[in-house]
């Protein structure tokens, strides 16, 4: 339990180091901003193409897969979340399978010595860590970038093949996403869900 606890706090420390702008658009990489604008058209390519594949998950993931789902108020208290990834679509130029859903992690939300919301998922062998920045009513734009396997952290802007961009919205009393449209490998559009 020591080694877990020792480990989440070298992640939310390197998280953090990077302190926040406040203004996303001044932190994020061209590419990335042109990604982000591209949402709509991640949405529409994944959704389309889940629905051809596995109509019937899509389905069965209700608000998540909804675009039009995101609540006003999206800032989710400091803590512990349970969180799972969800991928739509196979990617440009790829033939993987339209909708995997994966099963449930550990998630945390901090607040950083700053004053910046962190986002890291703590356990999984893919684990997104990064920003969350103020945007609008609706949405916080996620800066973030993702450690593989045993890497202990990752930083938003140091490898353009791992950074991540994404909005965060509420999507329930208890219920959140992060979408992030074009990641680099796998998927159209991937969704992590995250519940209390």
């Amino acid at each position: 339990m020591e080694a877990i606890a020792a480990a989440l706090a070298v992640i939310l420390a390197a998280a953090s180091a990077q302190a926040a702008s406040g203004d996303w658009r001044q932190d994020a990489r061209q590419a990335d901003i042109a990604r982000l604008r591209g949402l709509d058209g991640a949405w529409t390519a994944a959704l389309a193409e889940a629905r051809r594949g596995d109509a019937r998950g899509l389905r069965r993931l209700g608000a998540l897969a909804d675009p039009e789902a995101a609540l006003v108020r999206p800032h989710p208290a400091p803590g512990d979340y349970r969180c799972r990834t969800v991928k739509l679509g196979s990617g440009e130029g790829a033939s993987g399978l339209p909708l995997v859903a994966y099963g449930w992690f550990k998630c945390k939300v901090a607040l950083s010595p700053g004053g910046d919301l962190t986002l890291v998922k703590t356990t999984g062998s893919q684990r997104p860590m990064g920003h969350l920045y103020p945007d609008t009513a609706r949405r916080l734009v996620y800066l973030g970038a993702v450690a593989w396997g045993e890497e202990r952290s990752a930083v938003y802007g140091r490898d353009p093949e791992r950074d991540q961009v994404g909005v965060f919205e509420r999507i329930g009393a208890k219920r959140w996403r992060l979408v992030l449209p074009y990641p680099k490998q796998e998927s159209t559009l991937d969704l992590v869900e995250l519940t209390r």
